[in-house]
């Protein structure tokens, strides 16, 4: 499977890690005085090898706050909100989902509405508030600046009555007003993901509309009070064009050393990162200070020039132990907490920035047939599900089409996924035949057809709150439920 099919996987191997207890900044900075200060002489003990290799290391763990600042640039430079982007701490409310003329991001869904935005906690905390849901699926998950998912209020773990949540900072400290909860950010950069199921039908968008229009986002301060948030101030200096990932493998070695010690001031590692913060500091990089990489010695400084193309290469290389493959579908329940498995948070952020924790989403994701060939919309194919085997979720399933680019595609029906809301025809024994091919298959057929265009195509399920693993109860968290393989039709 191509890398690029990676861009929503996450979203790998089953196991459970503990959350990450995040320093403050006091402890960090005692971590680093323990390590000791790297004065020239000690950094220029490494020999050019030793640097390398440290760079190598210090430039994946790094991988995940570069990206994320580097979004965040890009998403919050603008005066007002205007489609995916707004300025930093107000939100972002997608109206309707796309169509195949979409071309923003790469696989879009047409499932949930998004209402996003990027918020600075580390001065003052924010309040989100959030509506009555009346039962519908509906998360608001919560990522720092090192793509950890610290908090996920939602329909599985805060049910849907009226919410509010402050969201504070690592240092703060303070009174919070009756009937808010706090969510302590391990970092001072936030992104709230909120995503609302919605059928798609008018009186749906309708209702999430409603539900979007009453969620807010207000500086604590300004809690209970009239609040209209500030103009964005647009940075022109900022590239608005290149692609997030392209623009930061192109930094050079050292500037990406030198924006990584500028976040770590703010964005503080965790405790489990002493032994990575201590290997930083051989290298110089000491949260808030400048970087010289010249302190290293002109063969180390020669050595580490091709750091980025060599850390981002041992990145996507992480691809065949990333995750699963069964039937054809790649996945991972190994995303939105990582401990200190650097190189799969690296990874992931690479193809899937924003992964949920598998307890609230799986995307099982298909690029080859049961036969071994990629899918072609010339051929037909049938993905079978026997009766009562639909995927076990509390939440929704879906089953999306994406060209080889991963945008929807165009036909006559604007059916870009078959899910559970569909009135599916079925088989004499209670099966259900899904047809995947470019014709109309026509006739009873039509209802359980998925628009596939004329070349290569891939196919997408998202699994929302999939199922607990259970003595009667099948998940794919534990594998003792897998998609069923899509195969050519007979």
């Amino acid at each position: 499977m191509r890398p690029a099919l990676w861009l929503i996987i996450f979203r790998g191997k089953v196991f459970t890690m503990a959350r990450r207890a995040r320093f403050s900044a006091v402890i960090v900075l005692a971590v680093c005085a323990a390590v000791g200060t790297t004065s020239p002489s000690a950094a220029q003990s490494l020999s050019p090898a030793e640097a390398k290799q440290l760079a190598v290391e210090a430039y994946i763990y790094g991988y995940p706050v570069i990206t994320m600042e580097m979004t965040r640039r890009v998403l919050t430079n603008v005066a007002q909100a205007e489609g995916t982007r707004a300025p930093m701490g107000h939100l972002i409310r997608l109206r309707e989902y796309p169509t195949a003329a979409f071309r923003d991001v790469t696989a879009p869904n047409a499932d949930t509405l998004y209402t996003t935005a990027f918020i600075d906690v580390g001065s003052e905390p924010y309040v989100l508030s959030i509506p009555d849901a009346h039962d519908r699926y509906y998360l608001f998950p919560m990522l720092d600046a090192w793509t950890e998912v610290f908090q996920a209020p939602g329909k599985r773990t805060t049910g849907t009555g009226p919410q509010k949540y402050a969201i504070t900072g690592p240092n703060w400290t303070g009174s919070l007003p009756e009937g808010v909860e706090q969510y302590k950010s391990p970092t001072s950069l936030v992104w709230i993901l909120g995503r609302i199921y919605c059928t798609g039908m008018p009186e749906d968008y309708a209702a999430v509309h409603r539900m979007q229009d009453e969620v807010s986002l207000v500086p604590l301060s300004a809690y209970g009070k009239s609040y209209s948030p500030p103009e964005g101030k647009v940075d022109p200096s900022i590239d608005m064009k290149t692609p997030v990932r392209d623009q930061v493998n192109a930094l050079s070695t050292e500037a990406y050393f030198s924006l990584l010690a500028e976040l770590l001031k703010d964005n503080p590692p965790s405790a489990a990162d002493a032994p990575m913060v201590a290997k930083l500091k051989k290298l110089g990089i000491v949260p808030g200070e400048p970087v010289d990489l010249a302190k290293l010695g002109d063969a180390a400084v020669a050595a580490l020039q091709d750091v980025p193309k060599l850390g981002f290469g041992e990145i996507m290389g992480h691809f065949k132990e990333a995750g699963k493959d069964l039937n054809g579908w790649t996945f991972t329940t190994q995303a939105g907490v990582y401990g200190v498995d650097y190189l799969q948070r690296a990874f992931v952020t690479a193809i899937g920035l924003g992964a949920n924790r598998p307890e609230d989403a799986v995307y099982p994701t298909s690029e080859t047939g049961a036969d071994g060939q990629p899918y072609l919309g010339t051929n037909k194919y049938v993905m079978h599900f026997a009766k009562g085997q639909f995927p076990p979720v509390n939440g929704f399933w879906s089953l999306t089409m994406y060209n080889e680019q991963m945008f929807f595609v165009d036909n006559p029906l604007n059916r870009y996924t078959l899910s559970a809301r569909d009135k599916f025809t079925t088989n004499a024994d209670g099966s259900v035949d899904l047809y995947l091919q470019h014709e109309n298959p026509g006739g009873d057929k039509e209802a359980n057809w998925l628009p596939a265009p004329a070349g290569r195509f891939i196919p997408m399920l998202r699994l929302y709150w999939p199922k607990e693993p259970a003595p009667s109860a099948l998940s794919i968290l534990n594998g003792t439920w897998t998609p069923p393989a899509i195969r050519k039709a007979d």
